[in-house]
């Protein structure tokens, strides 16, 4: 039985200027990517997936690249629709993500309910697993946020930030065969 990797872009370049799915990958993310597509984690992906943001695509590129793979793409893995409030500074953003997992039944300054957001990225991954051929392993690139709110319902607990990643370029594995997730976030590079 073969796993599913979900996998969230690394480091971007912050650019107020435009939309947040349009934002690159940083030249740091760009690297610790390229690091991650070679690592024994990664020996066995015979499928890549990504959401539709620009960050997802270009880091399922890399790894779908060093295995000679087309990156498929499914709009439902975006993250967390934050249309409403655009771009935030740092602090701004934290204080409203902590909001977003604190209150899932609730929009929080027009922000998608976490709710909502768990029920569309659980949606996706489980049709996304049901295309699985069984030959080899699969890598979801998305993003954090949909990736903690997945991560809580495969666990069977209740939304809480206190499951979010450390910081961007982190991944976990569910095993198809246990039907069960492998532990929780790990870094896709040594740091």
């Amino acid at each position: 039985m073969s796993n599913i990797h979900f996998i969230t872009h690394p480091e971007v370049v912050v650019d107020p200027a435009k939309p947040v799915p349009r934002w690159c990958l940083s030249d740091k993310g760009i690297a610790r990517m390229r690091v991650f597509a070679a690592s024994a984690a990664m020996a066995e992906v015979r499928n890549v997936w990504a959401s539709d943001e620009t960050k997802a695509i270009e880091a399922a590129g890399i790894l779908a690249g060093f295995h000679g793979l087309p990156v498929q793409v499914q709009h439902a893995l975006h993250e967390n629709d934050r249309s409403a409030t655009g771009f935030l500074p740092p602090s701004e953003f934290e204080a409203m993500a902590d909001r977003f997992f604190a209150e899932p039944d609730k929009s929080v300054r027009g922000w998608e309910r976490a709710v909502d957001a768990q029920a569309r990225v659980l949606q996706a991954f489980q049709l996304i697993a049901a295309e699985a051929d069984g030959v080899g392993d699969m890598a979801i690139v998305a993003h954090g946020g949909v990736g903690t709110l997945l991560l809580c319902a495969l666990q069977g607990v209740k939304i809480d930030r206190a499951y979010d990643q450390p910081f961007q370029g982190h991944y976990w594995t569910w095993s198809r065969e246990e039907q069960r997730v492998l532990g929780g976030w790990q870094s896709i590079t040594p740091e």
